[in-house]
């Protein structure tokens, strides 16, 4: 089984970064993260055009974390930087939450 490092995120929005979302990168798992950070300016360059504003981001992923459910979580802050992160899931909470209203990943 392949070992993940690293999740290669892109995301596209507009001007004023009220409407962002997740842009299908051809590659979006890496084993070093060191080779994620290599593909990213390559990746973000065949997007350019088609977004007003590009973001990407190389995530890391925890190895502790292989057994457990995650999930990536990110948003534009208020600084205009992409944050993100994958985080585990409390299968608890996440029965509870109203998927209808809410969304885990970004805006």
């Amino acid at each position: 089984m392949e070992h993940i490092a690293a999740l290669l995120l892109i995301v596209g929005c507009s001007g004023d970064l009220k409407q962002c979302t997740e842009m299908p990168s051809p590659v979006t798992v890496y084993e070093t993260y060191e080779e994620c950070q290599s593909e990213l300016e390559p990746v973000l360059s065949s997007f350019r055009g088609q977004r007003e504003k590009l973001f990407g981001q190389c995530v890391y992923v925890d190895p502790a974390m292989e057994e457990e459910d995650a999930e990536l979580v990110w948003d534009i802050g208020r600084d205009g930087q992409l944050h993100a992160s994958i985080e585990t899931v409390n299968a608890e909470v996440a029965g509870t939450i109203d998927r209808s209203t809410t969304s885990s990943v970004g805006r």
